[in-house]
């Protein structure tokens, strides 16, 4: 058994797409370089170990357990080389590592649920950045850019499209939910109805990605609140 898509993008998401080993959090998805196409460099690496003669391999797992998501941790390949090597395999115990990874993910939350803003044009300008951000994410790598519709079977773009999905989509999606959320009190009321129509929309994308739904579930992104917010932060109505 091969660990799951679910199992998969949980993790991605989870970890923002950063390495979860104390201290590194380095993003685990390169961007174009010197004409490279994108890729991921980012490794699953199982708690305890998935072979007999690995790591921390416990023989009373069964196959599903070794694979769900609750016995992997997200790592660059330096840091995934490190927790592998039989001389470390005392220092990088299976409670280490849980704690590095509850660690980490306790740290990507918090990035989410910090307060910015506490009126409106302050909260607009704060959502503006990460709504641009996945603009961009699309933008560059979507099912409709320029690389995706050049190179429509190349896996390595697929991947890195998906790898920005979980790890600046999603990621940014919960930190706009949030910051609505503690402040949607300084929205106008013509502004509730497009505040509503995003956060139905994030969480029908995030229940999509982490297979809750089909795709034909998601509802669509909608535009009139990504133009109300600009107008919002440049000052407007």
């Amino acid at each position: 058994m091969a660990i799951t898509e679910k199992s998969i993008k949980l993790l991605w998401s989870n970890a923002a797409g950063r390495c979860s080993f104390d201290g590194c959090r380095v993003r685990l998805s390169q961007r174009e370089a010197e004409g490279r196409a994108p890729y991921t460099i980012g490794e699953m690496a199982h708690i305890r170990g998935d072979k007999p003669s690995a790591n921390r391999h416990d023989s009373s797992q069964i196959t599903a357990e070794r694979d769900d998501y609750t016995n992997l941790i997200l790592l660059c390949p330096n840091h995934h080389t490190e927790i592998d090597k039989k001389q470390n395999e005392e220092i990088f115990t299976v409670e280490i590592l849980h704690e590095m990874k509850t660690k980490h993910e306790n740290w990507v939350d918090q990035r989410t649920d910090t307060d910015e803003a506490t009126e409106r044009q302050a909260l607009a300008k704060s959502i503006l950045v990460l709504l641009e951000e996945n603009h961009q994410a699309w933008q560059a790598y979507g099912p409709m850019s320029e690389l995706a519709l050049s190179e429509p079977h190349n896996d390595e773009v697929f991947s890195i499209w998906v790898s920005e999905r979980l790890s600046t989509i999603v990621p940014n999606n919960r930190k706009i939910t949030g910051l609505l959320e503690r402040h949607r009190g300084v929205l106008d009321p013509h502004d509730q109805k497009d505040v509503s129509a995003f956060l139905l929309h994030s969480r029908s994308y995030e229940r999509w990605v982490n297979d809750e739904i089909s795709y034909a579930g998601v509802l669509r992104f909608p535009a009139e609140f990504a133009d109300r917010i600009r107008r919002a932060a440049n000052g407007g109505s």
